[in-house]
């Protein structure tokens, strides 16, 4: 690519980055959140040696909520994580590229590399990037293996939200909404942990998240399929 039309490209995505974090601050900034079930994360996340777990349809208020921690998020190497990648580097992280289908292990050997040395928080959407949705792929359950980190799943739900058609069922809560976000409680993964440990780690932060999703949803009377 020539200079030129790398100036552009750099142009464009910044653009979409900056539309997409002012149009995220904008929900926000005229929502009414309400956090759930902090007092059993607040140690781990003082420590800064966490990994948060979300689902792709709800990484709006989580990524609002915890803006600039330096968190290292996984994000696909597809043209909507590129957006991602843009959106959350201007809301003060990182983002490592890959998933399950392109630069997925190199990614993840990565991350779990600059986890340990830095110390810092981790990021998954474990249904992303193309689900199937609201279920965990083991990729999370291997970085919190290798690091030590606990999973911390956390969600949300809104009073008025848009559904879109997409795969993940995205919501996008409209301004002046009530929001609510959930964190469940810590899940270690053992350093010896063995493959039937690791499935049951697995199945149990799907359980985790679907708790608290289902939960939230059915307190603002959504049903979304």
């Amino acid at each position: 690519m020539n200079p030129l039309k790398n100036f552009l490209s750099e142009l464009k995505w910044n653009f979409f980055g900056i539309s997409g974090k002012l149009l995220i601050d904008a929900i926000f900034l005229t929502s009414r959140i309400e956090v759930l079930g902090g007092e059993q994360v607040e140690e781990v996340m003082k420590s800064q040696k966490y990994i948060l777990v979300f689902w792709h349809s709800r990484l709006l208020l989580p990524s609002y909520m915890l803006k600039n921690i330096n968190c290292l998020v996984l994000v696909s190497q597809s043209r909507d994580g590129e957006i991602i990648r843009r959106i959350i580097n201007f809301q003060g992280q990182e983002a490592v590229r890959g998933s399950s289908t392109r630069g997925g292990l190199r990614a993840l050997a990565g991350m779990i590399k600059n986890l340990k040395e830095n110390q810092r928080p981790g990021g998954f959407t474990p249904d992303g990037p193309q689900g199937p949705r609201f279920k965990v792929k083991p990729g999370v359950i291997t970085c919190a293996k290798k690091t030590g980190y606990p999973l911390v799943p956390v969600t949300y739900s809104a009073g008025r939200i848009k559904v879109f058609s997409s795969w993940d069922r995205f919501i996008l809560p409209l301004p002046f909404s009530k929001c609510t976000m959930a964190y469940g409680a810590p899940l270690y993964v053992p350093s010896d942990a063995d493959k039937t440990l690791e499935e049951e780690c697995r199945e149990q932060l799907e359980r985790e998240l679907n708790r608290l999703t289902r939960q939230l949803d059915l307190h603002y009377h959504h049903n979304i399929d």
